[in-house]
């Protein structure tokens, strides 16, 4: 990047705050995905204002900007892949409100997720969307790619919980969406447009979220089946009958993973494991859960149901399946990571093309993830540097993704389309409805410079 420009964002947010050193554009070049495009030059503006003037500079100038938070995405939302500025909101981190009364708080985009439920859970309060990477993923990010996590299946994703936003578009205006009541109809849904935009329509400066009274009483079940068709098909009938705030799975691959972590040592054939969590008062807890546990117990397949006695057990049981992702690398140095979704009652269908295509295919492929709403973690391990791996791991997830679309799912529950997912768009998204995403866009950012290169496909 010129001298000039650099001199000029300096003059935005203090030279000290805006660097064109490869050591800072380096840490700025990557993501979750592995891949690596560095920027031109990082900024880390503070304030709004600040955010505004960065943008109408850019604008001027026809210099992209990619917002980066954490830099935790899995399908290359936060990579500049077209150069350019790197927005960092490291420094925008103030949870700026906390209201117990009208149960909401207002925050800036670089608050962690998991800092935000600490503080609110302090005050009496609940922030349900929880991530795996909660721990440093970012409350921005969260907003631009919709993020979800266990607790969907009962609470909903991110977007069931922004009632507002100011936003900062393309040309450095500010605008505001939403309101901080419950009800509110005055005009176009702008939050939810900008809600899982990734970064594409402007850029996120302050957050309005809904907070839930914190649940008194949480109770979590671990159940051990013969085989992962046996788990799947058990999702949809204990969803006929309990509404558990978390129904996770993992298959044989997943549990060998993360083993050591889990409270207890397996029994020897175990093929899946479903985690079921529970909350609410106590007293409806501990009767749910004594249902819930002679209902498993009853279940053809199920070789062991156990409830964690005590905090520790809980958590250690949320530990193994929250380490699953970074424990993959164990198989092979790289990975392609799906978050597709299907009806419930459809899981057992993908999870059985899963198998297929490993043996066909000689590949590792495993599944984990959210089966009480049917977001299923497809994971393809493999070293890219071969290439028989490598063709093979892309006609797998080529035929995911028919057989997903094939079974009335969708190509992403909570990664986000970014740059991974942008050539396969066309396969659920037909041209007149991705006509009228482009003239969105279009029309919120006529020289294109907000997050260039992602969502729509390269090729047209």
């Amino acid at each position: 990047m010129d001298s000039r420009l650099v001199s000029q964002l300096s003059a935005i947010v203090g030279r000290e705050h805006v660097s064109d050193a490869e050591a800072e554009r380096l840490c700025a070049a990557y993501d979750g995905t592995g891949r690596e495009y560095p920027p031109e030059a990082v900024i880390w503006p503070q304030t709004a204002a600040e955010t505004s003037r960065i943008l109408a500079l850019a604008h001027r100038e026809g210099v992209p900007v990619v917002v980066r938070g954490a830099g935790s995405g899995m399908t290359g939302g936060a990579l500049p892949v077209k150069g350019g500025l790197v927005l960092a909101t490291s420094r925008m981190n103030r949870i700026l409100e906390i209201d117990p009364a009208n149960q909401l708080a207002v925050v800036e985009p670089g608050v962690v997720t998991g800092v935000l439920q600490a503080e609110v859970g302090r005050q009496g309060l609940f922030y349900p969307p929880d991530p795996a990477s909660l721990k440093f993923c970012t409350i921005g990010g969260n907003v631009a790619e919709n993020a979800g996590g266990p607790s969907a299946v009962k609470y909903g994703v991110t977007r069931d919980y922004v009632k507002g936003l100011e936003v900062a578009l393309a040309d450095g205006r500010l605008i505001h969406t939403g309101a901080r009541t419950d009800k509110g109809v005055v005009g176009y849904d702008l939050t939810r447009l900008f809600v899982g935009s990734e970064g594409t329509l402007g850029v996120i400066t302050k957050i309005i979220l809904r907070l839930l009274p914190r649940p008194q009483a949480r109770r979590t079940t671990l159940v051990m089946l013969d085989s992962l068709s046996q788990a799947a098909r058990l999702v949809a009938k204990a969803l006929a009958r309990f509404t558990p705030c978390a129904l996770e799975f993992m298959d044989r691959t997943t549990i060998g993973l993360t083993a050591e972590l889990l409270p207890l040592p397996l029994p020897s054939g175990v093929e899946a494991i479903l985690i079921v969590e529970q909350d609410g008062s106590p007293l409806a807890v501990a009767a749910e859960a004594a249902e819930l546990a002679a209902f498993l117990e009853a279940e053809p397949g199920v070789r062991l149901v156990t409830q964690a006695q005590g905090q520790e057990e809980t958590e250690a049981i949320w530990a193994a399946r929250r380490g699953v992702s970074p424990a993959a690398f164990k198989l092979r140095p790289h990975k392609i990571s799906e978050d597709v979704v299907v009806p419930r009652t459809r899981i057992p269908d993908l999870v059985a093309l899963a198998e297929t295509l490993a043996r066909e295919l000689d590949l590792v492929i495993f599944c984990f993830g959210h089966a009480g709403d049917g977001n299923i973690h497809l994971n393809i391990m493999l070293d890219r540097h071969d290439l028989r791996q490598a063709e093979a791991a892309q006609t797998a997830r080529r035929r995911i993704f028919a057989q997903v679309i094939g079974l009335g799912g969708t190509l992403s529950g909570e990664h986000g389309v970014g740059i991974t997912k942008s050539e396969a768009i066309s396969l659920e998204i037909d041209p007149a409805t991705l006509a009228a995403m482009r003239a969105i866009k279009q029309a919120l950012d006529p020289a294109g410079i907000l997050n260039p290169g992602k969502i729509f496909p390269q090729n047209g």
